[in-house]
């Protein structure tokens, strides 16, 4: 069975909104290194609407090791608004996706990658189809902005698989969803 990875760029208040504005400060080759490392086991990248419209805007457009990764895998792209999907490799689900994606995570292939898509993310969250969480928490606290976590979340057990902390302050926390205690 495929596993779905998601991975989240987070302030220490708990915003995940706009990270293009404030996450980069914190990027250095340990965070770069272990992004990569996340995305290395997936052959498929998931992606809402919002990050499907600012991934395809900006990665066909630079060629580095990050931006080749992301142009060449499969991605499938959330949306019951779009009517297109024309980055590279990409297929659009509409309808009840939490149910087709408990169809493709049964079926063969690799981890399938997820990244931002907040809304998405908390969809698969409650549903319990996450199988692995990662947390980039940066030392930045935003204020205002959409948080990962809000009152519709409800109670979600999570277990800690493992953490680290890189030379800029930025934690990586990498939980598995849990059983309730």
């Amino acid at each position: 069975m495929r596993k779905i990875v998601a991975g989240l760029f987070v302030s220490l208040d708990g915003v995940v909104e706009s990270p293009e504005k404030w996450h980069f400060p914190y990027v250095n080759d340990e965070m770069t290194t272990a992004v990569m490392a996340q995305q290395a086991g997936s052959d498929t990248l998931l992606l809402g609407r919002a990050t499907y419209e600012a991934f395809a805007s900006t990665w066909p457009h630079r060629s580095d090791p990050m931006a080749d990764h992301l142009n060449n895998v499969a991605k499938l792209v959330v949306s019951t608004t779009l009517r297109a999907a024309d980055w590279n490799n990409s297929t659009l689900i509409g309808g009840d996706a939490v149910e087709e994606l408990r169809r493709i995570k049964a079926g063969p292939g690799g981890n399938i990658g997820m990244t931002g898509s907040v809304t998405l993310t908390r969809a698969l969250l409650a549903a319990g189809l996450v199988d692995d969480l990662h947390l980039y928490v940066h030392p930045i606290v935003l204020g205002t902005g959409t948080r990962l976590f809000d009152a519709s979340t409800g109670r979600l057990p999570l277990e800690l698989a493992g953490s680290a902390t890189f030379t800029t302050g930025v934690v990586h926390l990498h939980y598995r969803q849990g059983q309730p205690v």
